[in-house]
């Protein structure tokens, strides 16, 4: 989708800054769009889609906003560092951290090889945590940060020949509980954004299509957009969420009623 639905009109993030991981495509690309919407001005991080981060960043900039995108693999903690300095070089400062940087493959788990297994943890985990320690000065100075994780509805409830992803996704739900609590006396907010079954584009051209085991939709009857999921975090990221962290949020239709 190129338009950004179903956001409250209003500049509410204005004079904030975000970083997003993962921003390049899908729902990291909607919840770039949707913070700049807001206000916000917009790092977008990429690893390997160079190309399609700075198609987000052109759209951003097409609607009136401001962004910039850094290629920058999460897990290593020297390129984050650079990738927080230049941020905050770029837009003077930084507010928000969304971590949505993933890895996404489906393998039995008999035939998960550790360097797979390690790949997949690594990305969800350490990103997470690597991402969220560097930009840790900044969003206490800002003196009432925000970090969005985003999680998975597999965290939650399991599935088929994801063990890694499942794995990954649940850890990042409970890193949310641990930093809402170390991170409360900062006043930064740390919630868990978990999609349900959303409307992506699977990869890169030539990806394999979604399996038949997840075809199914959940019970209201389609699939999300990610830009439902991007208003969610838009909305956890603002003023009016304030008092909101430690949560674990799904957005799925009702596939997951916890």
């Amino acid at each position: 989708m190129n338009s950004v639905v179903g956001m409250t009109p209003g500049r509410e993030l204005a004079g904030r800054v975000a970083l997003v991981t993962g921003g390049a495509r899908n729902i990291g690309r909607a919840i770039a769009r949707a913070l700049a919407a807001g206000g916000a001005s917009v790092m977008v991080n990429a690893n390997t889609s160079r190309a399609e981060a700075e198609e987000t960043v052109a759209m951003i900039r097409q609607g009136g906003g401001s962004a910039a995108m850094h290629v920058c693999d999460v897990t290593d903690a020297a390129a984050v560092a650079r990738m927080v300095a230049v941020t905050v070089q770029e837009f003077g400062r930084l507010d928000m951290l969304v971590n949505n940087a993933a890895v996404r493959v489906e393998t039995p788990f008999a035939q998960i090889a550790l360097d797979e297994w390690r790949h997949v943890i690594s990305t969800v985990l350490d990103g997470a945590f690597i991402c969220t320690q560097a930009c840790l000065p900044h969003l206490q100075s800002a003196g009432g940060g925000s970090v969005v994780n985003i999680g998975g509805m597999t965290g939650h409830k399991g599935a088929l020949a994801r063990t890694h992803v499942v794995t990954a996704k649940a850890g990042l739900a409970g890193m949310t509980k641990a930093l809402a609590l170390d991170l409360a006396p900062y006043h930064v907010t740390v919630n868990c954004v978990v999609p349900g079954q959303i409307a992506t584009q699977r990869g890169l051209p030539g990806a394999p299509p979604v399996p038949e085991h997840r075809l199914a939709g959940p019970p209201i009857g389609r699939r999300g957009a990610p830009e439902e999921i991007a208003a969610m975090v838009r909305m956890l990221c603002g003023p009016d969420a304030r008092y909101i962290t430690g949560q674990s949020i799904h957005v799925n239709g009702g596939g997951l009623m916890p």
